[in-house]
């Protein structure tokens, strides 16, 4: 990097601590955490894909489809199923919660259960979000620092005091407004890198003749078992638990389609990331496949990515010698010119900043609502005083979670996913419960949860890596988005049948009611015409780029 490129991320730093104090003004805790209900569909549809699309888009998706062993185009696999979660959160999931007045969506489990079913939810994600978003501060600190020659340490540090900052300052009009801007910038990025890459490419004087392994798409296994990994059904089942969890349930989603005008900006917000996200999905992965071809044609890129290697990781957090998440630090380095080195930084310290400022605003309204605010700490008159020391405290556990995952052999965007997946369908169906059922018990959904939790970790490979158990029986990840969700009900189910206990049903919320016109809606057939697009589009795809 030379001077332009340290002013172009200087500049950058700059403005974003600039636009703390542009929203400054918070009353109220609706203001600071819902933005005071006055957001629109745009810069929310935004915010909600930058959070989801950051630190994987620009490090770990593109080495997965490049370079990983088993990798490839299978990836596009994981976004089928966004335009049918999309759909069922819409007329399912939020209107419940949206009408319900609350700022942590963990309140409304209290409403139907009781205060310690609330409190698992709200712990769990708390939990969830702090580890997943320390992976993705890890990401992209490594690429900072091998971009920079920073310390390790150093890096983490810039990424994060400037998004406490601002977070701190401006609460969620701060963040959902950042979030736009970093989602516009990331998405340049990408761009900006897939026609380069493609130039560097077709300069390397030999015919372009992709790995064909890493064309295939569509994979029919099933997901259990040593290798079987990013199967058709398992990646759109399992996909599609995890997207109505993660973009209905999880705080962090959910508060964006709490802090909108209205159900009207709900549903265009879902339509346009049910929409948007499978395209700009699929020229990251393109992006990959080409940078990846590149690295093979170029035994100087590949020696780069080996010494790095070597520097910074022993043999065993390797596979065939090389970090595979190490290429797109490298490609930066090397094939960009002065100017984009810095465009190219700054999208990256947007992909970082987007998690990071979501999650710790999320987290905060979540321990400020479920913990301090539900236990009588704090009032009317030292509730932002005790808002914005929370947004710090989660600001310095997410860096701290950070460094736990540095020294991991698997690419980010599996560890990440693999925490999740963890969670996600228990909390699933304890909102599912809490909306439809009349029959469940407190004592049974908390039972149900914890039962579910324990058997998915006892499942997760990556999470028999981190916990040091291992059953002998290999399932994918994915699978556990559903299977969390079926033990949880079929557990809570049961025990509530044995032991009654206390039913809340002289306070149940109101249980919304459906009728067919509701799903036949225009939305539905646009976002199944997509879906069935999706899977005509990716039984092509090989064919079109061999």
């Amino acid at each position: 990097m030379n001077i332009l490129d340290y002013g172009i991320v200087l500049a950058y730093l700059i403005g974003f601590v600039l636009l703390g104090f542009m929203f400054k003004k918070n009353e109220t805790s609706k203001d600071y955490f819902l933005g005071g209900n006055s957001l629109g569909w745009f810069p929310l549809s935004l915010s909600t894909m930058a959070t989801q699309l950051s630190a994987i888009s620009f490090i770990s998706a593109p080495a997965f489809v490049g370079l990983k062993m088993n990798g490839g185009l299978k990836w596009l696999t994981f976004e089928m199923a966004v335009p049918i979660a999309m759909l069922f959160i819409m007329l399912v999931v939020i209107p419940p919660l949206f009408r319900s007045g609350i700022v942590s969506i963990y309140e409304y489990a209290e409403r139907r259960f009781d205060y310690s079913t609330r409190m698992i939810l709200s712990i769990v994600f708390q939990i969830n979000r702090a580890l997943s978003t320390g992976v993705m501060v890890y990401a992209i600190a490594f690429i900072l620092q091998a971009v920079l020659d920073l310390d390790f340490s150093v890096t983490i540090l810039i990424i994060s005091v400037i998004t406490i900052i601002y977070s701190w300052q401006g609460g969620m009009k701060a963040v959902v407004w950042g979030d736009a801007v970093q989602m516009i910038i990331l998405f340049v990025g990408l761009v900006v890198c897939l026609i380069y890459g493609w130039i560097h490419l077709t300069q390397t004087g030999e015919a372009i003749q992709f790995d064909p392994s890493r064309l295939q798409v569509m994979d029919m296994n099933w997901g259990i078992g040593e290798g079987e990994e990013y199967g058709l059904f398992p990646m759109i089942i399992g996909g599609l638990f995890l997207y109505i969890s993660y973009y209905g349930c999880d705080q962090t989603q959910a508060q964006r389609m709490l802090s909108a005008k209205n159900e009207g900006t709900i549903k265009k917000l879902l339509l346009a990331n049910g929409l948007l996200r499978f395209p700009v999905v699929l020229i990251y992965c393109i992006m990959g496949l080409i940078i990846g071809e590149l690295v093979m044609s170029t035994p100087e890129f590949l020696s780069d990515i080996q010494n790095l290697t070597e520097k910074h990781f022993p043999k065993e957090f390797a596979s065939n010698g090389i970090k595979a998440d190490l290429m797109m630090p490298v490609f930066i380095m090397n094939y960009l010119p002065h100017g984009l080195i810095g465009l190219l930084m700054i999208g990256i310290m947007s992909a970082a900043m987007s998690s990071l400022s979501s999650t710790i605003n999320s987290l905060s309204a979540v321990t400020m609502e479920d913990i301090l605010k539900r236990q009588g700490i704090v009032n009317e008159e030292n509730y932002m005083r005790y808002s914005k020391y929370m947004v710090v405290f989660w600001g310095v556990v997410c860096i701290g979670a950070a460094f736990l995952f540095g020294g991991s052999q698997n690419p980010v965007i599996e560890i990440i996913n693999a925490i999740g997946s963890v969670f996600y369908g228990p909390v699933l169906a304890t909102f599912v419960l809490a909306i439809f059922s009349r029959k469940i018990s407190a004592g049974g959904m908390k039972v149900g949860i914890i039962v579910s939790v324990l058997i998915n970790l006892i499942f997760s490979k990556t999470m028999q890596g981190i916990i040091g158990f291992d059953p002998g029986v290999s399932v994918f990840w994915i699978w556990l988005n559903f299977t969390g969700f079926f033990i949880a009900v079929a557990v809570a189910y049961l025990v509530s049948l044995i032991s009654p206990g206390i039913k809340k049903d002289e306070n149940l919320l109101e249980r919304p009611q459906f009728t067919w016109n509701d799903f036949f809606c225009k939305e539905s057939y646009i976002l199944f015409g997509y879906f069935i697009l999706i899977l005509v589009l990716c039984a092509y795809l090989p064919q079109i780029l061999s």
